[in-house]
C-alpha cells in the first residue's frame, strides 16, 4: 500500500479506538468529568500524564528545534524535563493534599478571595488557549501532509474529534483515551528512531547511536559539525544563543511546567496522595523514553536533510520533498536561477525554507523507511497533539463551570446543570482553539513556549508562595499575578505578534537580549518581588489561613 492508504488505515483505527473509549467511559457525574472519579490506577495515570505532557511540541516540534538549533535546542529538553521534576517533587504532593483540583480553586481558597480566584481563572484561560493553539496547529500539519488537505481543514478535523471525546467523556474519557494515545505516540516515535539508528550507525539503540560512528568511520556528531560549517551554520554541538537568553528560556519552561493547570489536575485522578507520588514517578519514566530519544532523532534528521537537499538539482529532489512542498511547509526559491538548491546560513544566498515542525514527520521519508512506518508517525503525531489538546480543553471547561459559575456566581447549581455547562464551555473552547490553530502566533514549540511563559509569570509564584510563605496574603498574590502576566502579555504581543508596530521588532530590540519565549522568567521575578513587597505592606492573612498553609507542608500519617 502507498503512504496515504496506510495513513488512512492507521489513523482511522486509532481514531476509532479513541471514539470507542470515549463512549465506554462517558462521564455521568461532575466527579467523572473533572477528575475521572479519583479512581485511576497510579501506573495508568502516569501513562496518561505522560501523554498529556508530551504534546505536539514534544513529538513534532522539539526534535525539529534541536535539529536546526543544535546545542541551543537543548534548552527545551532541560526546561521541560526539569520543570516536570520540579512539579512532581516540589508542588504536586502539596497541592494534592490541599485538595483543590484546579489552580484557580487553590488560589481562591488559599488567598481567601474571589478576586484572586477570578484572576486565576483569567490566567488559566490565557495559558490554556495559547497552549492549545500549538496543538491544533500540529494536528493541521499532520493532516495537511498525509491526507493531502489544507492545514485549515486538518485543524477542523482535529477539532471535531477532540470535541467528541473531551465533551462526552470529560477527564474520565480523556484519561483512558490518553493511555491509548501514549501507546500509539511512543511506538510511533521509537520505531523510526530504531530503524534510522541501525541504518546510519548500526546500533539499534538510538540513544547510543547518537554518539556512534557512521559507515565511513566518522562520529555522527563530528560529521554534523562539518556539514553545518560547510553551509555556513554554527557547529551543531556548539551554541550561538546568548547565555542570558538560554538561562531565561530554560527557567521559564521549568517554572511554567510547574504551574501548568492541565498537568496539576492529573494528580487528583488517583485515590491517595501516595498514589499521586507513584503516578508522578511512572510518568517521568514514560516521558524519559521520548525525551532521551529526541536528540538522536534530531541528529539523524539533520544529517539526512543536508544530504538530500544541499547542492541538489531541483529536478532531482526526492519524492518526500515534493510532497511536503505541496503543503507550503518546504519552500524553494531559485535566487540565482541555476536550478540547484542552495541551502546556506546566509539569508541572502539561502534558497530553501523548511518549517521546524515537519522534521519528525518527514524523517522516515528522508530515510526511505517502509510506508507503514511513515503512516505510523502520522498517527503518533495526531495522538500527541490531541492528548494534550483534550487536557487543556478540560482546564478551560472547569475554570468556567466549576471555578467561575459554581464557586462564585451560583453555588446552588445542580450537578446536572453544572455538567452541561462544563461540556458547553469545552465545546466553545474547541472553536476558539481551532481559530488559533489556523492563525497561530508561531511554530508549535514557540507557541507552546509562550504558554509556559504565561504560566511562569502568573501561576508559579502564586502556588510556591501560597505553599511556602504563610505570610503571603491576597493583596500580594493578586498584585503579583496581575503584574507578572500583564508584563508577559505585553512583551509577547510587542515582540512576537507585532500588534503595536507595523512589523515585528528585530531581536536586537529585545530587553536584556531575552526572547519572548524566555521572558516568562522576568515576569516571574517581577511577580515574586511585587507579591512579597505588597504582602509585607498590608495586613497578614487570617490565622486559620496561616494554620492551613502550615499544615499543607507536613504530610499526614493517613496520606
Amino acid at each position: 500500500m502507498d503512504v496515504q492508504s496506510w495513513t488512512f488505515l492507521l489513523v482511522g483505527l486509532s481514531f476509532s479506538l479513541y471514539i470507542g473509549i470515549a463512549i465506554w467511559t462517558r462521564a455521568s457525574s461532575t466527579s467523572d468529568f473533572y477528575v475521572a472519579g479519583g479512581e485511576v490506577n497510579p501506573i495508568l495515570n502516569g501513562m496518561a500524564t505522560a501523554a498529556d505532557w508530551m504534546s505536539a511540541a514534544s513529538f513534532l516540534s522539539m526534535a525539529g528545534l534541536i535539529s536546526f538549533m543544535g546545542y541551543d535546542g537543548g534548552i527545551y529538553l532541560m526546561g521541560w524535563t526539569g520543570g516536570y521534576v520540579l512539579l512532581a517533587l516540589l508542588l504536586a504532593p502539596y497541592l494534592r493534599k490541599f485538595g483543590k483540583f484546579t489552580v484557580p480553586d487553590f488560589i481562591g481558597d488559599r488567598y481567601y478571595s474571589n478576586v484572586a480566584r477570578t484572576v486565576g481563572i483569567i490566567c488559566a484561560l490565557l495559558i490554556s488557549l495559547t497552549y492549545v493553539a500549538g496543538q491544533m496547529r500540529g494536528v493541521g500539519i499532520v493532516f495537511a501532509r498525509f491526507l493531502e488537505v489544507p492545514i485549515e481543514t486538518g485543524v477542523y478535523l482535529g477539532m471535531g474529534l477532540v470535541f467528541f471525546y473531551a465533551v462526552l467523556g470529560g477527564m474520565k474519557g480523556i484519561t483512558y483515551t490518553q493511555i491509548a494515545q501514549y501507546c500509539v505516540l511512543i511506538f510511533a516515535f521509537m520505531m523510526p528512531a530504531i530503524f534510522i539508528s541501525i541504518q546510519l550507525t548500526g546500533n539499534p539503540i538510538p540513544q547510543l547511536g547518537f554518539g556512534g560512528k557512521l559507515s565511513d568511520g566518522t562520529f555522527l556528531l563530528d560529521k554534523l559539525d562539518g556539514l553545518n560549517q560547510e553551509l555556513g551554520f554554527h557547529e551543531y554541538t556548539s551554541g550561538s544563543k546568548g547565555m542570558m537568553d538560554v538561562f531565561a528560556i530554560t527557567f521559564a519552561l521549568m517554572a511554567g511546567t510547574a504551574g501548568l493547570p492541565h498537568v496539576i489536575v492529573r494528580f487528583f485522578t488517583v485515590p491517595k496522595v501516595k498514589d499521586a507520588r507513584i503516578s508522578a514517578g511512572w510518568a517521568l519514566i514514560f516521558i524519559a523514553i521520548l525525551y532521551t530519544t529526541a536528540p538522536a532523532i534530531s541528529a539523524f534528521a539533520r544529517t539526512n536533510l543536508i544530504r538530500a537537499t544541499s547542492n541538489i538539482p531541483y529536478t532531482h529532489v526526492p519524492e518526500w520533498f515534493t510532497n511536503w512542498e505541496k503543503t507550503g511547509l518546504i519552500k524553494f526559491e531559485d535566487k540565482n536561477s541555476d536550478g540547484v538548491i542552495q541551502y546556506l546560513a546566509h539569508p541572502d544566498l539561502n534558497e530553501l525554507t523548511i518549517d521546524n515542525d515537519i522534521i519528525v514527520l518527514a524523517n522516515p521519508e528522508m530515510a526511505q523507511l517502509p510506508n507503514w512506518v511513515i503512516a505510523l508517525v502520522a498517527a503518533g503525531g495526531l495522538a500527541a497533539a490531541l492528548s494534550t489538546a483534550a487536557g487543556l480543553l478540560l482546564v478551560i471547561s472547569t475554570s468556567i463551570a466549576h471555578d467561575l459559575i459554581k464557586k462564585q456566581l451560583n453555588s446552588k447549581i445542580s450537578e446536572k446543570k453544572e455538567l452541561f455547562l462544563a461540556r458547553f464551555a469545552a465545546g466553545a473552547a474547541v472553536l476558539v482553539a481551532g481559530y488559533f490553530g489556523v492563525n497561530p502566533p508561531g511554530f508549535v514549540a514557540a507557541t507552546v513556549a509562550l504558554a509556559f511563559g504565561l504560566a511562569a509569570s502568573s501561576f508559579f509564584p502564586a502556588i510556591v508562595l501560597g505553599i511556602f510563605d504563610k505570610r503571603m496574603n491576597k493583596q500580594g498574590a493578586i498584585a503579583g499575578m496581575v503584574t507578572g502576566i500583564s508584563l508577559m502579555l505585553f512583551y509577547m504581543i510587542y515582540f512576537k505578534l507585532g500588534w503595536f508596530t507595523q512589523t515585528i521588532p528585530p531581536s536586537t530590540d529585545w530587553w536584556w537580549d531575552i526572547s519572548p519565549e524566555g521572558f516568562g522568567t522576568v515576569g516571574m521575578l517581577v511577580n515574586i518581588f511585587v507579591a512579597l513587597v505588597v504582602s509585607r505592606w498590608t495586613t497578614p492573612p487570617p490565622a486559620h489561613i496561616q494554620q492551613l498553609t502550615e499544615s499543607i507542608r507536613y504530610p499526614r500519617r493517613t496520606a
